[in-house]
């Protein structure tokens, strides 16, 4: 993570109030598209968007938003995401609304991670298309191949830690006992079943409470849920008034989801985003702290196994 960014004060635009919804449907979308500030961000990659887009889109493909080979989950270089939020025309007076596919639950989980990228850079008008470009064209909405040009803005964001938690931030939880530390992951990863290709080890912080980000989304679709049924799952989490909440998956990506659901859409203060993740956390050069890890046996089988996969299963 750049020193930059974790260093980063706060700008006092975001403490504002903004009125932009963080969930659009496409009847709701569609008359705002007149507006000049308003300016759709289509993370799809560049063959789909090419397609059909939403009328005055920009592409912006999901990888671009996100950090090294090493690490996705890690913010990208401080330099290449002014540079790309310059490019797209955006301020903080820009309404930014982000798609992408729409086709589930995983997918969601990339708008809400370019949401909160762009919130912490100061953009306090931001909103999801729900369900994406699949239920943009269900809805019968229109679509275009047409190009769109943007003038680039000379916009300079500093970024604001306030929704970031860092490895240094989560060790200091633990060691205190003084947040809600969630795993967004399902079962499987969470009771040390499976890992992340990129985690040295399996497991899950100490003390971690389960939210499965799929929890979030309407049955059977990639819709998410209202402020209402968001509020009753948010009520699963145990958490004492006043502490953060940090979510984590792998690679900040269904953490991002969590996120949303709780700081955006239920409303409750001090969600953070551990943005490295567990791939972060177990690549620590100091053994890291973990739960539900499995013996040493189950780790090496656990090894072999995937060794196996990999060699053999192509």
């Amino acid at each position: 993570m750049k020193a930059l960014f974790v260093a980063a004060v706060a700008l006092s635009a975001i403490h504002t109030a903004w009125g932009a919804q963080p969930l659009l449907t496409p009847a709701q979308l569609q008359p705002l598209l007149k507006k000049p500030d308003v300016r759709v961000i289509d993370i799809r990659d560049a063959k789909s968007f090419e397609l059909g887009h939403i009328a005055g889109a920009v592409n912006a493909p999901y990888g671009k938003w996100r950090g090294p080979a090493t690490n996705p989950g890690e913010l990208p270089d401080q330099a290449k995401l002014i540079q790309l939020v310059q490019s797209l025309g955006l301020t903080p007076q820009t309404h930014a609304v982000v798609v992408s596919n729409g086709v589930d639950a995983t997918d969601f989980g990339a708008m809400a991670r370019v949401y909160w990228t762009l919130k912490s850079p100061g953009l306090t008008e931001l909103s999801i298309v729900n369900g994406g470009m699949m239920e943009w064209e269900k809805s019968g909405q229109s679509t275009t191949q047409a190009p769109t040009r943007v003038q680039p803005s000379a916009y300079a964001p500093t970024f604001n830690a306030e929704w970031l938690a860092t490895r240094n931030d989560v060790r200091q939880h633990i060691d205190l006992s003084n947040a809600a530390l969630v795993d967004s992951r399902p079962d499987a990863f969470y009771q040390g079943k499976t890992r992340a290709p990129a985690a040295k080890v399996s497991g899950t912080l100490p003390g971690a409470q389960q939210l499965d980000f799929n929890q979030w989304f309407q049955p059977g679709t990639a819709l998410f849920v209202d402020a209402q049924k968001a509020k009753s799952v948010a009520a699963q989490l145990q958490r004492q008034q006043g502490q953060d909440t940090v979510a984590f998956c792998n690679t900040g990506h269904w953490a991002a989801t969590d996120w949303f659901g709780l700081s955006e859409v239920a409303g409750l203060p001090h969600v953070r985003l551990y943005a490295g993740s567990m791939v972060d956390w177990t690549q620590s050069k100091d053994t890291p702290q973990m739960a539900h890890q499995p013996s040493r046996g189950e780790s090496l089988a656990y090894d072999a196994r995937r060794w196996w996969e990999r060699t053999f299963k192509k």
